[in-house]
């Protein structure tokens, strides 16, 4: 066995509901990006503990229209598999999760390589989200899903629904039939079923994706059922601990060339002393094996989620490392760039209109689900900083562009350069808390040209600070609570996590262009 050790999270940052995947000696993790666009982030490993991003499959409108979706809708929970010729992409689109019902579309995609092209999105259902392709032994696919019971008097989420897909008419067939209704976790979802010495075994997620989550194992010898659930369920939670990984759940399996077992599954970290999670659900992996009795069991034991994990016997292979600093000098975003619901268009974001520059004309405010001109990375570290240069030249109050941590439209933090009648061109730190705006230091006069802008975040802790051109850095005064990036807070439960932003708004009829000339993203200690 290896000597060497894996470092959880292995996808810091968020990066929730894995689904890992081995093709010969190859390993990837497909992850939710829910309202970002491109959707579905796969990520490629040569040895389980060196991750690179390869891909999103979902990178054009007709795969992925979340125009006007809410923010935590759009893409939920993918699944990615390969029957030996072709990969599979499974994937929600949820619209909506609001009062009783979830309305969602459930789409099937395929390619005979990772990296594409991708086919046309096939739809499938609308029963319920979360939904996986299982393989059989036999050649047939099943669709597996949560199904969905809004009636009175109903759990609503009713069990785990099951459906033959048949890959040459391109649609299910059949009728669906409820295979399992869940342990006494309840909320049950997320399933992935898999072939294993003669037993159908079916994971779920369970308890709900917060602090109660957990993962779930069922086995039958016969594809519909009955399934029995493990005795000591739930085999992986973190519930009723202190466990430095929180919200264990939503587990996906995986094997090596040399035999042994993974689980990937979803995690959060929370802040000393609260129960927040700015960075939102990761990706953690647990070494695990099966026991005399045919279950699932952590190779360190119990059923809590460790941080540090022994890797597999397989050679090291490291990728090259990100830089930290991007320029924005050819024709494509950075692959850690995504933006809001909807693709990259030369009507609101050019790489080619000001050579050298990101360029966005501004359209609607922070708080839309509509067009926004915006692009953002995510915040992967609890202590970093960002930085952009920026020229802009507003003429009224309405034109505004600069650098934001954001979570969602109800919560994030704006030190944007806008215009006052008495003061001319500004610099406003504006801070969005449940729809709810304040400015806590006055507007602070700026001269023309470039100005820089930067972000530090230690913690709960965040700042901001600027510089004109190439002078020196001023810090603002407020400290500001980066707690308020995160699931927890709010009317309701949420589901990304935090990034920072470059953007730009515009409720006039005049175009403002704002030039951003280069992005930094520092992880600190």
């Amino acid at each position: 066995m290896s000597a060497e050790m894996i470092t959880n999270p292995i996808l810091p940052g968020f990066h929730p509901d894995p689904s890992m995947l081995r093709v010969g000696n190859d390993f990837y993790i497909a992850t939710s990006t829910f309202e970002w666009f491109p959707g579905v982030r796969i990520y490629h490993s040569r040895d389980l503990r060196h991750w690179r991003f390869l891909t999103s499959p979902l990178d054009r409108r007709e795969m992925l229209d979340m125009r006007g979706e809410t923010a935590s809708c759009g893409v939920w929970a993918p699944c990615l598999t390969h029957d030996g010729e072709y990969y599979y992409l499974i994937y929600s689109n949820t619209r909506s999760f609001a009062g009783p019902y979830w309305d969602v579309y459930n789409y099937l995609t395929r390619a005979k390589e990772i990296t594409g092209p991708w086919s046309d999105p096939v739809y499938l259902n609308g029963s319920g989200f979360d939904p996986s392709l299982f393989h059989a032994p036999d050649g047939r696919k099943w669709l597996l899903n949560m199904v969905q019971d809004p009636r009175p008097g109903h759990h609503r989420f009713g069990g785990i629904e099951m459906t033959e897909y048949d890959p040459v008419a391109g649609r299910l067939v059949g009728t669906p039939e409820v295979i399992f209704k869940g342990s006494d976790l309840k909320i049950t979802e997320g399933p992935h079923l898999y072939f294993h010495q003669g037993w159908y075994y079916l994971m779920t997620a369970e308890g709900g994706t917060g602090y109660e989550h957990a993962v779930t194992m069922a086995r039958s010898r016969d594809l519909r059922g009955p399934y029995e659930i493990d005795p000591v369920n739930p085999m992986l939670t973190s519930r009723g601990s202190n466990a430095a990984l929180q919200k264990a759940g939503h587990g996906s399996l995986v094997d090596t060339p040399t035999g042994e077992w993974y689980l990937a599954h979803l995690c959060g970290r929370p802040l000393d002393s609260t129960q927040r999670c700015p960075l939102g659900r990761e990706t953690a992996l647990q070494k695990v094996y099966w026991n005399d009795e045919g279950w699932l069991r952590l190779s360190h034991g119990g059923n809590k989620p460790s941080l540090q994990v022994a890797a597999p016997d397989l050679p090291p292979h490291q990728w090259p490392e990100d830089a930290e600093e991007v320029l924005f000098d050819g024709p494509l975003l950075p692959a850690d760039f995504q933006t809001l619901r909807e693709p990259p268009e030369e009507t609101w974001l050019s790489l080619t209109e000001r050579p050298g520059y990101l360029r966005l004309q501004g359209r609607l405010s922070l708080c839309s689900p509509f067009e926004q001109s915006l692009v953002g990375r995510r915040i992967q570290d609890f202590a970093c900083e960002a930085e952009t240069e920026l020229e802009f030249s507003p003429e009224h109050y309405l034109q505004t562009a600069g650098l934001a941590a954001f979570y969602d439209d109800q919560h994030w933090f704006y030190l944007q350069v806008s215009y006052e009648e008495t003061q001319g061109r500004v610099l406003r730190l504006v801070v969005n808390e449940q729809y709810k705006t304040r400015e806590p230091v006055a507007a602070i006069p700026l001269p023309g040209g470039p100005v820089r802008l930067g972000a530090i975040l230690e913690g709960a802790v965040l700042r901001f600070r600027y510089a004109v051109g190439e002078g020196e850095w001023c810090l603002l005064e407020p400290q500001l609570d980066a707690s308020l990036l995160s699931d927890e807070v709010g009317q309701r439960y949420r589901f990304t996590g935090s990034f920072f932003v470059l953007c730009a708004q515009n409720h006039t009829l005049r175009k403002v262009p704002a030039d951003f000339r280069k992005f930094a993203y520092r992880r600190k200690g």
